[in-house]
C-alpha cells in the first residue's frame, strides 16, 4: 500500500455516526502491523492512539479514562479531553492534557481500540492484518527500540489472548494490510 488511503477505507467515511454525532471508526490490530501508518492516511479525521493510555503493566484496562474523557463527552455532543502517558527514561508518567475539539470523525487507533464493549458506538472496525509476529516485532522494535525487545514479545503474548477473547479480527468492518 503506498501513501493513500484505501478505497474500501474512505468508503468507510460515508458510514453513518454512532458516537452521538460522531462517526467513530477504530483501527486495530497487533503491534507492528501497521494501525498507526493507516490511521494517518484517514483524511480529515481526528487521531487518538491507545499508546497515549497504555503501559506494559497497563494493556488495556486504561480503558475508563478514555471513555470518561472522550467517548462519553462526544457521545453528548461536547469536546474532549484526556491526559496521556508520558514515557521518562522507560518509565510512564502522567503527561500533557489533550483537548479534542467535537469532530465529525474520531479514529481510535491502537491494540484493542476496537473492543467488544464499543461495538455498537463504532461506524467502522478497521484490522490492520500482519499474520508474521517475527515481522510484527521488528517493525516494533524498530519502531521502539531494541530496548523494549523483551516487553514487546511481553506484550505480543498478552494480545494473543486478548484478540482471542475479544475476537476483534472476526468484528472488523474490513481487513487491511499496510
Amino acid at each position: 500500500m503506498g501513501t493513500e488511503c484505501p478505497t474500501e477505507v474512505l468508503d468507510l467515511l460515508r458510514a453513518p455516526p454512532r458516537l452521538g454525532g460522531v462517526r467513530l471508526i477504530a483501527v486495530d490490530g497487533h503491534s507492528g502491523s501497521g494501525k498507526s501508518t493507516l490511521a494517518a492516511r484517514i483524511p480529515g479525521a481526528h487521531v487518538v492512539s491507545t499508546d497515549e493510555f497504555a503501559t506494559w503493566d497497563d494493556p488495556v484496562s486504561w480503558w475508563p479514562r478514555l471513555a470518561r474523557g472522550v467517548l462519553d463527552p462526544f457521545a453528548a455532543g461536547d469536546p474532549g479531553r484526556y491526559q496521556r502517558v508520558r514515557w521518562r527514561n522507560g518509565i510512564p508518567e502522567p503527561g500533557d492534557w489533550v483537548e479534542i475539539p467535537l469532530v465529525d470523525t474520531l479514529v481510535l487507533e491502537g491494540v484493542s481500540s476496537g473492543r467488544l464493549s464499543i461495538a455498537d458506538k463504532l461506524s467502522a472496525l478497521l484490522w490492520c492484518e500482519l499474520a508474521d509476529p517475527r515481522a510484527r516485532l521488528a517493525r516494533a522494535v524498530a519502531r521502539d527500540g531494541e530496548a523494549s525487545r523483551a516487553e514487546l514479545l511481553r506484550w505480543q503474548r498478552f494480545e494473543e489472548g486478548w484478540f482471542a477473547v475479544d475476537r476483534t479480527r472476526h468484528r472488523a468492518s474490513i481487513r487491511v494490510t499496510v
